[in-house]
């Protein structure tokens, strides 16, 4: 459950940029290339939540079932002034647009038996309960496989599932945060010389739903060429461990432990968050030739030629003497005139933080920020777009998130309409 923080606080810089103006608008409807596939969704929370809302942006039919007491974060904050309604809020509506929503108690027969009946006209269930919540309510793979095999069944867990290898932790919880610790992730992150940090997005939750998504659009390839569906796995820490590849690659090749090293890179310099009269910035130059042009910049080009920074492994060793030159002019500029100067000839850009984001350049052009409408005549809100873009089928958000139970009748009538199941 996420809970409003000191950093959730109004930015007086972004007062006037929090409305729709600032955005793109919905799209009519669905054009991604999934239009036509049928999702059921049982997830909860945010990894499963974030996995499914991928793929309604790429246009799937997603319908999201949820208890009737609803989704866990459903009604956690933030809420905007005018939602007096409150049916659901930051938190929720960040990952569950492009769905359809409906609610079933599958701790009833009844609730199950509908679920079932949704099963037989869908081409992928992605859930992510705790290992053995299926299997009591009678729902697991192998059920919903007999009844439905050409069925992608997508689970993430923290430590996934026994049906592809069985972890000694595969009964315990999982959040973010645990996944992050144990993937290997805390342990590389953070500031030089101190301990390490959890980062700010919640990459626990965010890196496994992605690759889940990955997933199932390559076992739905393989169901609609065999007519076989199969089970797709993924747990959290796995995708954490593999998310840290330097940190194993290292350690199998020096026998060296990746240690928070800051902003900087241990193996490329300079790479690192330089300050500037008025924030930071990004500035990357390890190559040969951008090095050139930045010490010709920054008025430094005895550097190009001296022996303790002439090549990348010159200047690894040197770290310091390159950072404090750099530094040193950047301190000098504020970061408008650094890009001015920079950006185009040597790899950079600002140290945006949310309010930059809504007069960003580049985040405008791409149309990066959406305005998604909100129930009850509360003023639009809004949230990054699909970043994944297409020629011919474009992707996007066409539908708010559901109020709870919104769309129960439409979507059982349509089962209704569909006649019994079969069997």
């Amino acid at each position: 459950m996420t809970t409003p923080s000191p950093g959730d606080a109004p930015d007086d810089r972004s007062a006037h940029l929090t409305g729709h103006e600032h955005a793109a608008p919905m799209r009519p409807g669905p054009t991604g290339p999934l239009k036509g596939v049928r999702v059921v969704d049982l997830t909860r929370a945010v990894s499963g939540p974030f996995c499914t809302m991928i793929l309604g942006d790429l246009g799937a039919d997603v319908v999201k079932v949820e208890p009737p007491a609803g989704d866990l974060p459903r009604f956690a904050g933030p809420f905007t002034k005018d939602d007096t309604g409150r049916h659901y809020g930051g938190l929720f509506a960040s990952i569950n647009r492009n769905k359809r929503g409906i609610v079933l108690d599958l701790g009833a027969p009844a609730g199950r038996e509908r679920l079932l009946r949704l099963v037989d006209s869908a081409d992928v269930l992605v859930e992510n309960y705790r290992s053995g919540v299926m299997e009591r309510w009678g729902l697991q793979y192998e059920a919903l496989h007999a009844r439905n095999p050409r069925l992608v069944y997508a689970a993430i867990r923290g430590f996934g599932d026994p049906r592809t290898g069985t972890s000694p932790y595969v009964d315990w919880p999982a959040y973010d945060i645990v996944a992050q610790a144990m993937g290997g992730l805390v342990s590389m992150t953070g500031p030089a010389g101190h301990e390490g940090v959890r980062t700010g997005p919640t990459i626990g939750d965010l890196y496994p739903a992605t690759l889940a998504a990955i997933g199932i659009l390559s076992a739905l390839h393989h169901a609609r060429a065999t007519g076989q569906g199969q089970m797709v796995d993924v747990a959290m820490v796995d995708s954490i461990v593999s998310l840290c590849e330097t940190a194993v690659y290292r350690y199998s090749y020096t026998g060296v432990v990746s240690a928070p090293t800051g902003n900087s890179h241990p193996q490329l310099v300079p790479f690192d968050i330089f300050p500037t009269k008025d924030g930071q910035c990004a500035i990357a130059a390890p190559t040969d030739n951008h090095w050139k042009v930045l010490c010709e910049t920054i008025g430094r080009p005895d550097l190009v030629a001296d022996e303790r920074t002439r090549t990348n492994g010159d200047r690894v060793a040197n770290a310091v003497l390159v950072h404090h030159a750099v530094a040193g002019w950047t301190l000098e500029r504020t970061t408008a005139e650094i890009t001015a100067e920079l950006g185009g000839r040597v790899p950079l850009g600002p140290v945006n933080d949310a309010a930059d984001l809504f007069t960003d350049p580049h985040v405008r052009a791409r149309d990066m920020l959406v305005a998604v409408e909100q129930p009850d005549g509360a003023r639009p809100v809004v949230f990054p777009n699909c970043p994944i873009r297409f020629t011919a089928t474009p992707s996007g958000v066409y539908r708010r998130p559901p109020v709870l139970g919104e769309h129960t009748r439409e979507v059982l009538a349509a089962l209704d309409e569909d006649g019994p199941a079969p069997g």
